[in-house]
């Protein structure tokens, strides 16, 4: 990927969409609030780049201007509303990007049913092209990577256990190095796979029903 600059002046849409992370430019006008909802798997970043906002995170609230930034958490109930007489532009992030996204609730706290955004809601277009059953196949496909690859990396701890605990205790670094690596190198590709299964997931959820 070239080196491409992004303004929140002009770029206000999502700029980087996968399943690790999105991240977007939003401009929210004078009075506009954000619906509360939470993510099940996702932290969100926000920072405020122009304007003001009030923001409530999980029963707390506080104003956020010009080079500020909040976090809400995993399952963390958040929302906000523009305060006074101008726009509220701001950066937002959120690790991973997962179907799906949002969590709503009701005033009483009760969760609602699931909801799957098309695509198009986060400026990528949905995979209309490959037939839905290889979509399905090549997810099976990637849960069972998964499943192999932590298979591995477990049998790799199991093997390295020992000698990583007994190096450790000993202060002999070189020898726990070799074998944090070993076990490194296992585990890495659980991640990597699971990557791939996210990414692919992301494909049929939209698919799979109504948005």
């Amino acid at each position: 990927m070239a080196l491409k600059v992004y303004d929140y002046r002009t770029d206000v849409r999502s700029v980087l969409v996968t399943p690790q992370i999105r991240s977007r430019f939003m401009r929210l006008e004078v009075g506009e609030e954000a619906e509360p909802h939470s993510h099940d798997l996702g932290h969100e970043v926000f920072l405020v780049l122009d304007g003001r906002a009030e923001f409530t995170i999980e029963g707390e609230t506080g104003e956020v201007g010009p080079g500020q930034m909040v976090v809400a958490l995993v399952d963390e109930l958040h929302s906000l509303r523009v305060l006074g007489d101008k726009p509220m532009t701001m950066y937002l992030s959120v690790t991973p990007h997962i179907q799906p996204t949002h969590t709503m609730w009701t005033p009483d706290g009760e969760r609602m049913p699931h909801r799957f955004a098309s695509s198009t809601a986060y400026d990528v277009q949905t995979d209309t092209t490959t037939p839905f059953g290889d979509l399905l196949d090549g997810l099976t496909s990637a849960t069972l990577a998964v499943r192999d690859a932590a298979d591995q990396a477990a049998g790799k701890q199991l093997d390295e256990a020992e000698a990583l605990r007994a190096a450790v205790a000993d202060g002999d670094l070189d020898s726990a190095s070799i074998a944090r690596s070993d076990v490194w190198d296992a585990l890495s590709e659980v991640y990597r796979r699971a990557a791939e299964l996210a990414d692919l997931w992301n494909d049929v959820a939209p698919r799979a029903g109504r948005s």
